[in-house]
């Protein structure tokens, strides 16, 4: 990831606009800022969400809050939990997430 022609600057994520994106079941709420082709997002994810698509753009993802479990394509499956994070390259392993709790998540890509 090239980082360029980005000033320094701090983000209060309670100010940022949010959109309502459903999922199969449940929502995501996204709060998003956009640096050149560099997307940050503060996502929370309501109790019973389960992604409606497969999912192939790479992201940087940290848990922040709640249970987040993370299914990939060739069945293998992830859980994260507050502290916890994980990475995927564009176009490498089709992803879909879930959730029974809920979450919150900081996610670059």
């Amino acid at each position: 990831m090239q980082m360029a022609d980005i000033a320094f600057g701090t983000t209060d994520w309670s100010t940022i606009e949010a959109t309502e994106h459903k999922g199969e079941t449940g929502a995501a709420t996204w709060r998003t800022r956009q640096f050149g082709p560099i997307r940050v997002r503060m996502v929370e994810y309501t109790p019973g969400y389960l992604a409606d698509h497969w999912c192939v753009k790479g992201h940087i993802l940290l848990c922040l809050e709640g249970e987040l479990t993370t299914e990939l394509a060739d069945g293998r499956v992830f859980v994260l939990k507050p502290g916890m994070s994980y990475q995927v390259a564009d176009n490498a392993e089709p992803h879909r997430s879930s959730t029974q709790v809920g979450a919150k998540l900081f996610i670059v890509d």
